[in-house]
């Protein structure tokens, strides 16, 4: 579905992605993981348009999408859950959601009712001002928003964090649920053990390169991974430097 294939990506004279390439197969879940500053975020924006790549190219089911507005990417079927939410404060529930249906032109009346099923407390404060809403909360507004663009790729920018344990774990529940739906998931997030146990795929970025790919489960075994992501006690001769997840 989505193939990314030399990317490079600079702000000034910094290179935040180094050529990294990697696919988004249809219907996947595929997981970046990576310390503070690896090109995560950077990767996911340049995907959307809010960022132009340097060089490289950006393909999504065949079409080249490299450099065009974001607008336009979002009418070819992806949408970007932002890390901080990014809700609008001031606007109701539902207003919230309208919003993310702005480019539609067709009856997304069902689409409100399954992201009420999805989040029940979304309907029940579907009349309340968002800025008043829990953290969890207001993360479930904004992937609710996200969906409301009927997007084919979702690409989720550190959705648990700052939210209580519990509440990470119905956000990821809903997760893999969307991702039942025919949904496409490119996840970036600091809990790589969930994230690698969810996704299909996942890759690890250090300094805006790709040093390792596998299945989920598999990088979750893999000592380097381990030692730097998991926690793990045991080191590896050639581990990754321990750093603070994004």
């Amino acid at each position: 579905m989505l193939k990314i294939e030399d990317l490079y990506v600079s702000y000034g004279g910094i290179e935040a992605v180094k050529g990294i390439s990697f696919d988004v197969p249809d219907k996947s879940i595929v997981t970046l993981i990576g310390s503070n500053g690896a090109g995560k975020s950077t990767t996911l924006r340049s995907v959307i348009g809010l960022v132009k790549p340097k060089s490289g190219k950006i393909t999504y089911n065949d079409v080249d999408i490299t450099g065009k507005q974001s607008q336009e990417i979002v009418k070819q079927g992806i949408t970007l859950v932002p890390e901080g939410r990014r809700i609008f404060p001031n606007l109701t529930v539902f207003e919230n959601l309208k919003i993310g249906a702005y480019l539609r032109k067709d009856d997304y009346s069902e689409d409100v009712k399954w992201i009420y099923d999805l989040f029940p407390r979304l309907k029940e404060r579907s009349w309340q001002l968002a800025g008043t809403l829990s953290g969890g909360e207001q993360q479930m507004l904004a992937v609710g928003r996200a969906l409301m663009s009927k997007p084919e790729l979702m690409m989720m920018d550190e959705p648990s964090l700052g939210l209580a344990p519990l509440v990470v774990k119905g956000i990821f529940e809903i997760i893999k649920e969307i991702n039942k739906r025919g949904v496409t998931i490119l996840l970036i997030e600091q809990n790589a053990n969930l994230a690698l146990r969810t996704a299909d795929i996942g890759h690890v970025l250090e300094t805006g390169r790709i040093i390792l790919s596998g299945k989920g489960r598999e990088l979750l075994e893999n000592e380097q991974v381990k030692a730097a992501y998991l926690g793990s006690k045991k080191q590896h001769a050639a581990s990754i430097p321990n750093p603070v997840a994004e």
